[in-house]
């Protein structure tokens, strides 16, 4: 194989734009830092550049690795912007969507869940960490990229095999989707009505099974971390991520990766395989989610 073949470009371009975004750099910011126009740049993030000094020059500013840049090995993630924004970008070009989420995949979330998930990221950052507002403001740019990839998705429909751990699903339920835990009852409550109503929606798909989903609920234990296969028309793309947008979620701390690498994506597919073989898939599904969905409105009940 040859380094062109290797080494895609416009991947290369994809990969700028992603960590530029992820430091929280406009595009006129980043040009003048590295001294060269912002026709220079958006050309650079269209994939059009083979100049080694400048792919260097770009790495070092935006604190990332040559090889990283380049998509060569393992590609390290060190902000959700810059992740979720590697992910908008590897769903545009996928066939199909394998993957382990919490509490499930953000593609097959309900629009109601977009209005609430702003909301309890900012109230995640802890008091006093955020006295310029750069972390509400990058939470504001990570929902922007959020809500695109749905779009996205909605409008192309790749294939996609969600795997949800039941035990995501109790915390979820029994919680609500809440940022911190030291909420004012009123707001517990009205976020454990939202996350029933989530529950309910996936409900809903698990009953009309809607063309290309596939759902299936894992009651064995899970990986910490999420991952995410993208299958492609020529390549298979595997993302871990330690980033959460669920009950408690992170979008602060945390390194994901992106890689190729056929080790990894083996070890990976296999886990998916097993995960799907035992989940609970069709009416068993349904079955177990009514149960669940029943048992915390009981919770809720006595519990006020």
């Amino acid at each position: 194989m040859t380094q062109e073949d290797s080494i895609r470009f416009s991947d290369i371009g994809a990969r700028l734009r992603a960590y530029r975004l992820g430091k929280g750099l406009t595009p006129d910011a980043l040009a003048q830092k590295l001294g060269i126009s912002r026709a220079a740049l958006y050309r650079a993030e269209k994939g059009e550049i083979r100049k080694i000094e400048m792919l260097t020059s770009i790495a070092n500013e935006l604190g990332v690795s040559l090889p990283s840049l380049l998509g060569v090995g393992v590609e390290y993630v060190s902000t959700a912007t810059a992740f979720f924004e590697r992910m908008r970008q590897l769903e545009e070009s996928c066939e199909q969507i394998i993957g382990l989420f919490s509490p499930v995949s953000y593609l097959l979330t309900s629009d109601a869940y977009d209005t609430v998930l702003g909301e309890v990221m900012k109230e995640s950052i802890p008091e006093g960490a955020d006295p310029d507002g750069a972390s509400e403001e990058a939470v504001e740019a990570l929902m922007e990229i959020l809500k695109a990839r749905k779009e996205a998705f909605r409008a192309r429909r790749p294939l996609i095999v969600s795997l949800i751990s039941s035990a995501d699903l109790e915390r979820f339920l029994l919680h609500g989707l809440v940022g911190r835990h030291d909420l004012p009852a009123e707001t517990i409550e009205r976020r454990r009505r939202m996350a029933r109503g989530e529950a309910e929606y996936i409900l809903t798909m698990l009953r009309e099974q809607p063309i290309g989903v596939q759902i299936g609920i894992v009651r064995e234990p899970v990986p910490a971390t999420s991952f995410q296969i993208f299958r492609q028309a020529d390549r298979s793309i595997l993302a871990i991520s330690p980033f959460r947008l669920g009950e408690r979620p992170n979008v602060r701390l945390g390194v994901a990766l992106i890689t190729s690498a056929s080790e990894a994506m083996a070890l990976h597919e296999d886990i998916a395989a097993r995960l799907w073989h035992n989940a609970l898939k069709g009416a068993d599904a349904v079955a177990c989610l009514e149960a669940m969905i029943e048992k915390y409105a009981i919770a809720g009940k006595a519990g006020g």
